[in-house]
């Protein structure tokens, strides 16, 4: 067995996969080290990638060359997009998926991918010299040498279970804590706190009484996460449901709430506020008598069902009793309790925007480590990362994605310039360009960048090139395809939109809200000849990216202006030109904050909390700008 190599990534959950995968793919050579090869890419929590704003993120995972999506469209068991009542900045893919699958999925695919490797062990130490990180040490005293390593330890550093006053340690239930990491970069001058994350109670689905919930079936169109061109969805396809607690419920939980570790000081690390256990929303919503839960299959033949909505680390007596004063759980059996897990994570604004921390060189750190919560915000940290970590191996410039470039952008310039006060989660309400930034054009935005790294392949770079080219030519079809009112208005009445008065461009007609081009294609024969030269493959995906940006043309170009001002600040470097604690005119908090940040850009510095306007103007002035 070899002992030395260029990329050692540690820990193998979404982070860890996708970190390995992109730097064996782009030719590192790369082991990735597990403490349970049959715990890769486990779904600590529920079975589901995307929702809001998260299903962006692996669709532009995806784009890049990265598996999640792959991975997702093969286990998955439904499909839906959110926010459809919404613009299509907003629509976002989610899927249920097979847990079990999932991880045996991504496991299949990372032991049969070239360059790399896998071992089952525990990583205790880095191996540093003169700051420069050069391999790392296990439990089982292997030393393993390499030139970058990744650490994506999730919830493992010194993880501690809660549930009541019960404690155990573990990074996930029955599994062991990760140690000796945490203590090692303190002593190299890292900054580490504690952050708790939860997880609710699995379900016995034979002991559920659906007749008395609301059924939440999937959707079954050509919707999907990976835009290579495969069929998805060779599972059975199973729905959600949905139920409601009650006052009965919450008596129960306010009963039981001096013995919560959240509320009786056992508890002290910071929670998610976005993601709240079920003690904590009756306490903060104290009026609400009701809060609606999710109960998410986790396979297509498990009867586990997962119970979205009911984070607790309550004492296990008082989670039975509280699920029994509903309805449809009056009779419910589990199979394990949920509880409250509390872990390590270092301060991100440690990191340079490719994730290399500032303090050891060829260090990179993605996922929960980074303070963020989610198995989407992990992955795309883990691409990241993993892409650098190359890149820190064979020579080349970083890889950064902007904020206009991608909600992955945006995450990790959320982390390093402004840091975490509780766990991250992505909100497209983070995304000041998010009509930019939508999930139908990951592909455009991203597949010809994965391409130029070496991490998309040839295939996924031709299929972007075919879409675009009929994507185009619908668009340019629509912007010089005259319509005269008197052929047309007949079949318009008809869709129930009103009647021209004289003949326009079919674009115009196209940026009604009742239109779209499919319909319009069966009045307008030359318009379905046009979209009939389309692959059925992929026909659907092409015309809906091609009427988004038809419809939305106005509202896109008008947001990338913006954009392209703010990129001219992003062109401006300031890193290494500016002792800021002997600029006196700068207020006190900005020469504390620009000296720990230490920003590259002065649009990095405008983002970080705590500086003003002048403080900028005055940086601006200083460069003779």
């Amino acid at each position: 067995m070899d002992f030395k190599y260029d990329v050692i990534v540690v820990g193998a959950g979404h982070a860890g996969c996708e970190a390995a995968a992109a730097a064996a793919n782009m030719g590192s050579k790369t082991l990735l080290i597990t403490m349970d090869m049959g715990k890769i890419a486990q779904m600590s929590c529920n079975p589901a990638v995307g929702g809001i704003a998260k299903g962006q993120i692996v669709r532009e995972i995806d784009a890049l060359g990265g598996q999640m999506g792959i991975v997702t469209d093969k286990t998955s068991i439904q499909f839906r997009i959110l926010n459809r009542s919404k613009g299509p900045a907003m629509w976002s893919p989610r899927a249920q998926s097979d847990r079990n699958r999932f991880s045996e999925y991504w496991r299949g695919t990372l032991e049969n991918m070239p360059n790399l490797y896998i071992w089952q062990d525990m990583v205790r130490e880095l191996i540093v010299k003169d700051r420069e990180v050069c391999g790392v040490k296990t439990s089982l005293d292997v030393e393993f040498s390499a030139k970058s390593v990744v650490l994506t330890n999730g919830t493992f550093l010194n993880g501690l279970l809660h549930i009541g006053k019960t404690q155990l340690r573990g990074g996930r239930i029955s599994e062991p804590t990760a140690t000796g990491l945490t203590e090692q970069l303190i002593n190299f001058g890292f900054k580490s706190d504690r952050m708790k994350t939860g997880t609710p109670v699995r379900i016995d689905g034979r002991s559920v009484h659906f007749e008395e919930m609301g059924e939440q079936p999937g959707e079954h169109d050509f919707h999907k996460f990976s835009y290579l061109d495969f069929a998805p969805r060779s599972l059975k396809q199973l729905s959600c449901w949905t139920t409601y607690t009650n006052e009965a419920c919450h008596e129960v939980l306010r009963e039981g709430l001096p013995f919560s570790p959240l509320y009786n000081g056992q508890i002290e690390s910071i929670g998610p506020r976005y993601c709240p256990s079920i003690e904590t929303k009756i306490v903060t919503f104290a009026d609400k008598t009701s809060h609606q839960l999710f109960l998410e299959p986790e396979g297509e033949t498990t009867q586990e069902y997962y119970l979205n909505g009911f984070s607790s680390s309550l004492p296990l007596d008082v989670q039975i009793r509280a699920l029994k004063q509903i309805p449809a759980f009056r009779d419910v059996h589990i199979y394990r309790p949920g509880y409250a897990i509390e872990y390590d994570f270092f301060d991100p604004t440690q990191l340079h925007h490719s994730l290399e921390t500032k303090l050891i060189k060829n260090l990179f750190f993605a996922g929960q480590i980074n303070g963020t919560t989610g198995y989407e915000e992990a992955g795309g940290q883990g691409l990241v990362a993993g892409i650098n970590a190359h890149i820190n191996c064979q020579g080349g410039s970083p890889f950064i994605l902007g904020r206009d470039e991608a909600y992955i952008g945006v995450l990790i310039d959320d982390l390093v310039t402004k840091g975490v006060d509780e766990p991250y989660r992505m909100f497209t309400s983070r995304a000041e360009y998010r009509i930019l930034l939508r999930q139908d054009d990951a592909d455009m935005r991203l597949t010809e960048k994965g391409y130029e790294i070496g991490l998309a392949k040839q295939d996924r770079f031709d299929l972007l090139k075919e879409k675009k080219a009929y994507r185009d030519s619908i668009i340019t079809f629509a912007e010089n395809y005259s319509i005269k009112a008197q052929y047309i208005n007949e079949g318009l009445e008809r869709i129930g939109t009103t009647p021209l008065s004289h003949g326009c461009k079919l674009k115009d007609l196209v940026l009604r809200p009742q239109i779209t081009l499919q319909n319009l294609s069966e009045l307008v024969p030359a318009l379905k000849t046009e979209l009939d030269k389309i692959p059925v493959s992929r026909k659907e995906e092409i015309i809906e990216a091609a009427e988004i940006l038809i419809k939305y043309s106005g509202y896109i170009k008008r947001e990338q202006i913006i954009a392209d001002k703010i990129n001219r600040l992003e062109n401006i470097r300031i890193k290494g030109k500016f002792d800021y604690n002997s600029i006196q005119s700068l207020s006190t908090e900005a020469r504390q904050k620009l000296t720990k940040i230490d920003p590259e850009t002065i649009a990095q510095a405008s983002r970080i909390p705590g500086i003003s306007p002048s403080d900028i103007n005055i940086l601006l002035v200083l460069l003779g700008r």
